[in-house]
């Protein structure tokens, strides 16, 4: 590129030509004279048939995976509600399974007419946002999408929880249920924000396995 000082034209910042030389004759290049021909691998790009196939997988691994969140955390509700009825042969396993997974200390649990629940509310957070989490996914990102988001807010979800139980453990306050609550209930979402996205994506590498086996 040439500048031209301050003050001069761009005709005088141009390069003489001495006058017993040839004037070059200007060359004009046709960009439409230009062909870039790119070569793109036949499976580096998804089809409009198996892309529509991709989204109605995604949609029905997403509609599996939440009803079985959905049924597990009604399964917590559904322990005091069936031992108030009377039900024990169903509440007395549900209770029992979800022993392995929460210490089921009272104080610490919701109540159904004086009969807690089948997890400690800090647990039944987790859950209940893993429902939440997995019920507004569609609303904010495609369901087809299998990249996931930075880890940095997985990371970022904890930090809440970490929060509540080190105030109670070091005696600066008592949480109560709704701290416990909330907290597992950011968690839990964020942790559906992950699941997400993983099944689609184990869904449709079986799928592709077993098209693969089939020769279709």
């Amino acid at each position: 590129m040439l500048l031209a000082p301050r003050g001069a034209t761009i005709r005088n910042a141009l390069p003489r030509v001495p006058p017993d030389r040839p004037h070059p004759r200007p060359f004009y290049l046709s960009l439409s004279a230009i062909r870039i021909v790119v070569s793109i691998p036949a499976n580096s790009y998804t089809t409009i048939d198996l892309a529509a196939r991709f989204r109605r997988q995604a949609w029905k691994a997403w509609a599996i995976g939440l009803a079985v969140v959905f049924l597990w955390a009604f399964a917590i509700v559904l322990a005091p509600i069936t031992k108030l009825n009377g039900l024990t042969s169903i509440s007395s396993p549900l209770y029992a399974f979800f022993s392995y997974m929460c210490h089921q200390i009272s104080e610490r649990s919701f109540h159904i007419a004086h009969e807690q629940f089948g997890v400690c509310s800090r647990c039944f957070g987790v859950y209940f946002g893993l429902f939440a989490g997995f019920a507004i996914y569609p609303l904010w990102r495609n369901i087809d999408e299998i990249e996931p988001i930075p880890r940095f807010w997985l990371f970022l979800s904890l930090i809440p929880i970490a929060i509540d139980w080190s105030l109670t453990m070091f005696g600066i306050w008592e949480n109560n249920h709704a701290s416990r609550f909330i907290t597992g209930l950011i968690l839990g979402i964020a942790c559906a924000t992950f699941i997400v996205p993983a099944i689609v994506e184990i869904t449709r590498n079986l799928t592709h396995r077993r098209r693969t086996a089939d020769g279709s």
